[in-house]
């Protein structure tokens, strides 16, 4: 495996690396809010333990009570370093989260599903800083909450919640002037690429250079002033030595160049910050789908990121790679990530590996005004987060609907699928945008179909022709293809839910899609007639859903704890057909 030249194992944010942080995950003290009153929560006097970053309701966790509890506290000691910024980042925690020093309130974040920081420096006043986390959920489904559950039990395809922390929480020390994002925007047109940024400081006196090198050999260094970053810097990767072609990232070739990112302020160094890119372009054009220009036929594994004894979190750095390879090995070459938004570091281990990823919205369950504003602050974070990993190559708005019930014929939720798709184009252009996955689109890049049914000459006879796809079933306006008002236009389709075949064995319980199989060869026979009904009708890719069992499903190629339910190779020779 080839690392980009800034990679530190376990760091939570790889497109921006900085040496000098501190991993805070590990033993925090920990409360329920009705067991702790608030005076003694925000100065860390806490009953319990937990192991973050795993939710309470985990194994991991230490706690394992699936109970919810609409408020949790956390609290542990925290150091600064004398000179420098002390910047507190949580990679994720759910839902509304508020954050002390030493008994000071310093700011709150709502959501569940992006990165948010605060600066404590001002209020680091002993050797040793009370930290304090207060973050409740009251389990509404108007919140983003993809597939976590809002009753007391699990029921359907809804899982167990998920409260408080249940990603990385670090620490990194900077100066005064350091640089605050960096996005980048690949051309393969041109061979050039767009560094887009910002500092905290800006002045004419600070300067911010761009060292590029591929493969540790040296492309070009620019440099420009900080008080011209809102026209950021164009870079033509020019060469004698390189053969483009080569280096275009692909699944096949997953080549990444490397940036160090220096800031200086009269002369002096003040940041150095490692990140890197792929040269590479994916869209939708002409009804197909295209990587660097060549048609992509997307082979795709539905992949909720779950884990038996983690829930929504990765339980190591080493399970991430796992389920990349995992799918690698089976034939597929990437996944739609459903409800919810990997750790960062999967992303990191896609692009290097070269494996395609669907990034989708968490569905939050029931519309109005707030649900509006919700999501789209909560999808734009997601978007800018996540926008620099080459491996990311569509957006995901809406599954099935889910939020948007009426979306059909209702004007309001029609207008918010097509404006979160006109927002997410105004920051990403690039990508090819989803409105509404699987039926009922407003403006979409892509068709997408959802079916689960079991026999593959029925799948394929309702779907055997281009008239079929595109108008549905006109008798049922909630799964047609298109809403009220919008048409087919030349679109690429993807099938981008079907089989989820149930493979039992002797389990008492447990659902999947059909009447359950229980041995090998049935359940080969069903796969294989399933993907080839998929292929014979000549649209653009599939996803299958699913890589893994999850809590009640047992639908997915693997059990829950990634044991392979039929040999790998017999499932690669079926897709690979």
């Amino acid at each position: 495996m080839k690392h980009t030249k800034c990679y530190i194992p376990e760091y939570p944010r790889p497109q921006l690396v900085r040496a000098d942080w501190q991993n805070l995950n590990g033993q925090w003290q920990f409360g329920f809010g009705e067991e702790v009153n608030y005076d003694d929560a925000v100065s860390g006097k806490l009953p319990r333990t937990i192991c973050v970053p795993f939710s309470y309701e985990t194994e991991v966790s230490g706690i394992a009570d699936q109970t919810s509890h609409s408020t949790v506290w956390y609290s542990r000691a925290v150091t600064g370093k004398k000179g420098k910024r002390t910047l507190l980042h949580f990679e994720g925690a759910d839902y509304q989260t508020q954050v002390y020093v030493n008994g000071t309130f310093i700011g709150t974040h709502r959501g569940a599903y992006s990165r948010f920081s605060f600066d404590i420096t001002p209020y680091l006043t002993k050797e040793k800083n009370v930290l304090a986390v207060c973050c409740t959920d009251d389990n509404h489904p108007v919140q983003v909450r993809g597939k976590q559950r809002w009753e007391d039990k699990n029921f359907g395809c809804w899982y167990v919640q998920t409260t408080g922390i249940y990603k990385t929480v670090w620490l990194e020390y900077t100066d005064d002037v350091y640089l605050t994002h960096c996005k980048i925007t690949p051309c393969i047109t041109d061979y050039s690429v767009q560094f887009d940024f910002g500092v905290s400081a800006p002045s004419d006196d600070v300067v911010v250079t761009f060292a590029i090198s591929f493969d540790g050999k040296p492309i070009k260094t620019v440099g420009v002033s900080a008080a011209d970053a809102e026209n950021g810097v164009s870079v033509r990767l020019d060469s004698a030595h390189l053969t483009y072609q080569a280096e275009l990232w692909s699944v096949c070739n997953p080549a990444l160049y490397d940036v160090e990112i220096t800031v200086a302020k009269a002369d002096k160094v003040c940041d150095k910050v490692g990140s890197y890119f792929g040269l590479r372009e994916f869209k939708a054009q002409d009804g197909k789908l295209l990587l660097n220009n060549i048609p992509f036929y997307t082979k795709l594994l539905l992949d909720q990121g779950y884990w038996k004894e983690s829930g929504l979190t990765a339980p190591s750095e080493a399970a991430l790679v796992r389920d990349i390879e995992l799918s690698k090995q089976m034939g597929f070459n990437g996944v739609r990530k459903h409800q919810k938004v990997e750790d960062e570091r999967f992303l990191y281990y896609a692009d290097i590996l070269g494996f395609v990823v669907w990034c989708e919205l968490p569905s939050n369950h029931f519309a109005c005004d707030d649900a509006s504003c919700v999501i789209t602050e909560e999808w734009l974070r997601i978007v800018r987060q996540n926008y620099n990993h080459p491996s990311v190559v569509t957006w995901v708005l809406f599954n099935e609907s889910w939020g948007v019930r009426n979306i059909a014929t209702n004007s309001a939720q029609q207008n918010l699928a097509t404006g979160l798709y006109y927002l997410t184009k105004s920051i990403d252009p690039m990508r090819p945008v989803i409105s509404n996955d699987g039926w009922v689109h407003t403006k979409s890049d892509i068709l997408t179909l959802h079916h689960y049914e079991q026999d593959g000459e029925k799948l394929y006879a309702m779907y055997d022709s281009l008239d079929k796809i595109t108008k549905g079933n006109a008798g049922n306006a909630q799964f047609s293809p298109f809403a009220d008002g919008f048409v087919y236009e030349g679109q690429p389709i993807v099938f981008s839910e079907f089989g989820g075949t149930a493979y039992v064995r002797d389990e008492a319980d447990g659902w999947g899609y059909g009447c359950g199989v229980r041995s090998d060869d049935e359940f080969l026979e069903r796969f294989g007639g399933l993907i080839d009904a998929i292929r014979r009708m000549n649209i653009s890719g599939y996803c299958y859903t699913q890589i893994t069992d999850v809590e009640q499903e047992v639908n997915g190629l693997l059990k829950a704890d990634r044991t392979p339910k039929v040999p790998l190779e017999k499932i690669a020779e079926i897709v690979g057909k």
